[in-house]
């Protein structure tokens, strides 16, 4: 297989990387679980799960924020490092201490920042051990990879969860912790790469040096929007309106799983050629599309052939992004710019739901549906008018990429 061949020229530490993060997604037994554990295991009203699990989610913005400074000052491994760790003792603090309900949100806080500076430093990690040409496939290859583990995570959970919770929370624990080992062990210290020195002097320093990368960034809040809201009006909807069993929402992300696998890697070889801001209007028009059918063809099916062309174009954006970050940020500043990314997925999971629900009590599912169908046209609107300069990536697919960067030796 192609796609094999090309895996295998990646370096040793982007390969163990992959490898990690998907252990660590799909040992994420906890997150999903979180309000039923605090509801049935610590005897919390749902009320005041929400508002707990509300306070500690502030952790994922925090540990977003930090993962660029971190990056920068203790390297890529340091911050993966203190992700995993951090994430592990808040989860064993959960686990092991029953006691005021604040010491629950407090102790998420903690889990959540560790789980919010993962994928950041991760993607720092992409830019520095790879080429331009390589770029797009590494980051389809950790999207896929991350997407496949959360498909496996909460089955594996539900199961943990069933027979008790420690064990729930000890194969949490114990999943971040061997990734913790692998990244130790295969993963290098941080280095400049050779090229290095030139792409320091690109643009002024600071975010404002590169302006067009931080809209860019920005104007994908856009596209945040209704992936955030879809999760939390599609459990509503199909329960509430339709009327249906729940169990049916489970039916929507495994569809969501089964498209990113299984076309996530076809996408990327078709991809590559076009241009950013072609990309990312055919993500818009993608995730347009997607939310047309629901709002025009409200039912179950609607809802699940939705899925699977509002996925194609979550797809693109979760590549295009972060490569055109790589691409145009010099390199003491990927950091900074991979957090902000982060940042922005964080602030969509804390205000969406909100916004989305009251609209909702006042309005009825309608309106929120609606609201999710202007999110990506106010953002094709704003791309078309960004100036997006074009990616060192964006090759004709017949063109052989050039030797990958060895991966550097461990100091």
């Amino acid at each position: 297989m192609v796609w094999l061949t090309r895996f295998k020229e990646l370096p040793l530490a982007l390969r163990v990387l992959f490898l990690a993060s998907f252990v660590n997604r799909a040992g994420m037994f906890v997150f999903p679980l979180l309000a039923v554990y605090l509801v049935r295991g610590k005897d919390l009203g749902p009320g005041e799960a929400g508002l707990l699990l509300s306070i500690g989610s502030t952790g994922l913005l925090v540990g977003s924020l930090l993962s660029g400074p971190l990056c920068d000052l203790r390297g890529r491994r340091a911050a993966l490092l203190t992700a995993l760790v951090l994430n592990a003792a808040g989860y064993l603090g959960l686990a092991v201490l029953d006691g005021a309900p604040w010491t629950y949100a407090v102790l998420l806080f903690v889990a959540l920042v560790g789980m919010g500076m993962f994928s950041p430093a991760s993607n720092t990690l992409v830019a520095d051990l790879t080429t331009p040409e390589q770029r797009p496939f590494a980051y389809t290859i950790s999207y896929v990879g991350n997407n496949l583990g959360m498909g496996v995570g909460p089955l594996l959970g539900g199961v943990a969860a069933a027979y008790s919770y420690h064990v729930m929370f000890a194969g949490n624990i114990l999943a971040g912790l061997l990734c913790a080992a692998m990244i130790t062990l295969w993963v290098p210290r941080d280095r400049r790469s050779p090229n290095a020195e030139s792409r320091k002097g690109k643009g002024r320093s600071g975010p404002l040096g590169h302006r067009h990368v931080l809209l860019v960034v920005l104007v994908s809040f856009f596209y945040v929007v209704p992936l955030i809201g879809l999760e939390y009006a599609l459990p509503l909807a199909v329960t509430t309106v339709l009327h249906d069993s729940a169990g049916l929402v489970g039916a929507v992300y495994t569809i969501n799983s089964v498209v990113v696998v299984s076309l996530g890697l076809l996408m990327e070889k078709h991809i590559r050629g076009y241009g950013t801001k072609a990309l990312l209007l055919v993500a818009g028009l993608l995730w347009t599309l997607g939310l047309a059918v629901i709002v025009f063809g409200f039912s179950l099916p609607a809802i699940l052939l939705s899925t699977v062309v509002w996925t194609l174009g979550e797809i693109i954006v979760s590549v295009v992004v972060p490569t055109y970050i790589a691409d145009h940020v010099d390199e003491r500043r990927v950091g900074g710019f991979m957090a902000l990314n982060g940042f922005v997925l964080g602030l969509a999971r804390l205000v969406v739901p909100f916004g989305l629900g009251v609209l909702w009590s006042a309005h009825g599912h309608r309106p929120v549906f609606v609201t999710l169908l202007l999110a990506p046209l106010a953002g094709m609107a704003a791309f078309v008018l960004l100036r997006i300069r074009p990616s060192a990536s964006a090759v004709p697919p017949s063109t052989s990429a050039p030797e990958p960067r060895a991966a550097p030796a461990s100091n």
